[in-house]
């Protein structure tokens, strides 16, 4: 896939660069993003230069996750960061976190609308999910809000540090958001 832009009415989602480097590594100082997402702990200026410089293009080259540094405008400061990785046949999944000082002002909710769309439209995606740690409520509420369902818990749905641990899972699908699906779906009859 070649590298994408996308835009909302406040932000600008492009692929990392090795110029976010510092912004990175400032926000994964945060006890939160480490504890909630898998980023080195402790996080090391390192990390942040093999991310943005090597990881993160070649998940665009090789099709095995597309980054997204959100920012305020094109010039403004990075507010979060989103991933779309594929899971499956036309499965997708999102994730993301957000710069602390940037909390609680529908950014990461308006980033990951754009990134569904996108994912619908652009790689085919005939569903998209969201998973994270029952007591992940801040993720939860973004992907709520963003439109998705929450679906139950999977024992053992995601590896966090070497532990295998149960996580949330939430589905979104095309028609929730009124986009035609490239493939059929056929829900299972109501009882």
């Amino acid at each position: 896939m070649e590298p994408t832009t996308l835009t909302t009415e406040r932000l600008v989602l492009s692929p990392f660069a090795p110029a976010d480097a510092p912004e990175v590594y400032a926000a994964c100082q945060d006890p939160e993003i480490q504890r909630w997402n898998e980023v080195p702990s402790p996080y090391r200026r390192a990390d942040a230069d093999t991310w943005v410089s090597e990881t993160v293009p070649a998940g665009w080259r090789e099709d095995t996750a597309y980054s997204f540094a959100v920012r305020l405008g094109a010039a403004g400061p990075l507010v979060a960061a989103l991933g779309v990785h594929p899971r499956g046949e036309s499965v997708f999944e999102v994730g993301f976190w957000a710069v602390k000082e940037h909390r609680g002002r529908g950014y990461v909710t308006e980033a990951v609308g754009a990134a569904a769309r996108w994912a619908f439209a652009e790689l085919g995606a005939g569903r998209l999910e969201w998973r994270a740690e029952p007591g992940n409520a801040a993720s939860r509420a973004v992907a709520e809000k963003a439109g998705f369902r929450m679906e139950g818990v999977l024992r053992a749905g995601i590896s966090h540090r070497g532990t295998l641990r149960d996580c949330r899972v939430g589905g979104l699908l095309p028609c929730d958001l009124d986009l035609p699906s490239r493939l059929p779906y056929l829900p299972s009859p109501t009882r």
